[in-house]
């Protein structure tokens, strides 16, 4: 994941030289960034967590030393909250947790972002340093509320796993139908990428979309019947949802 986003900031027109990328045994990165196998005290601004939530313990004391002043730690390590993160590095500025996907890459994801200074608000600076380097990869969406942070996860970070199953099952539909199955892939694919390009270019809802490819009666209609048939589209996703929030909560309880 912090690959990706390395690549999109690239992408974005930000310098390698803003990155120094730490890894025990390897010696060197792509795209010219620097790569370091020690954990050296430097002048970083912000350190960005990219490791195995379980790791945190283990690895926390040879990071918190580069975390203090006015360094602030960012994470996309799945259940470790706020309070996790700020026990592990008293010393940092602030803590923000950060939910990216691997859309990133391309400078697509949305960005899910909850923060705080040590003991007190996150200070303005920080937030608009953040929100301008998270937008560089798509889209920043800042959430007030940290219990809601796993089933932002949920749908925008593991949204992408839901979408990419939905396309197989439309490709895979219609080659049970009597399509070959490279066809099925591509025009399958196709047909989301368009859809969504226009979805996001609209100002009317995805709701109000399909309403007006919809004629009464027609093809279209029909299969829309099928989708909304007792919410059945609706509740298998709802479900979805729930089951990857609860899932992302039960991680963040046996983590410290």
């Amino acid at each position: 994941m912090t690959q990706a986003m390395v690549e999109g900031w690239l992408a974005g027109g930000i310098s390698p030289d803003r990155f120094t990328a730490y890894h025990p045994t390897r010696k060197q990165a792509a795209h010219g960034i620097a790569m370091t196998n020690r954990l050296e005290v430097g002048t970083y601004d912000t350190v960005l967590l990219g490791i195995k939530p379980q790791m945190l313990p283990e690895l926390a004391p040879q990071v918190a030393p580069l975390a203090t002043g006015s360094v602030t730690v960012l994470s996309v390590l799945a259940g470790i909250t706020l309070d996790g993160l700020a026990v592990h590095f008293p010393n940092a500025s602030g803590v923000v947790r950060l939910m990216p996907n691997l859309a990133c890459g391309v400078r697509k994801s949305p960005i899910a972002l909850i923060g705080r200074g040590m003991g007190e608000p996150l200070a303005d600076d920080v937030r608009q340093k953040l929100t301008q380097l998270a937008a560089v990869l798509g889209s920043a969406e800042w959430i007030a509320d940290e219990g809601q942070f796993d089933l932002v996860t949920a749908l925008a970070g593991s949204g992408p796993g839901f979408t990419y199953r939905f396309i197989d099952a439309l490709a895979r539909a219609a080659a049970q139908l009597g399509l070959p199955d490279d066809q099925a892939r591509r025009l399958s694919l196709a047909m989301v990428e368009g859809a969504v390009a226009l979805a996001a270019a609209s100002d009317v809802s995805p709701a109000d979309l399909a309403a007006r490819v919809a004629s009464p009666g027609g093809m279209t209609q029909r299969g829309l019947d099928v989708l909304d048939d007792d919410d059945a589209l609706l509740s298998l996703l709802t479900r979805t949802l729930r089951e990857t929030r609860d899932r992302g909560e039960e991680m963040g309880r046996t983590r410290p």
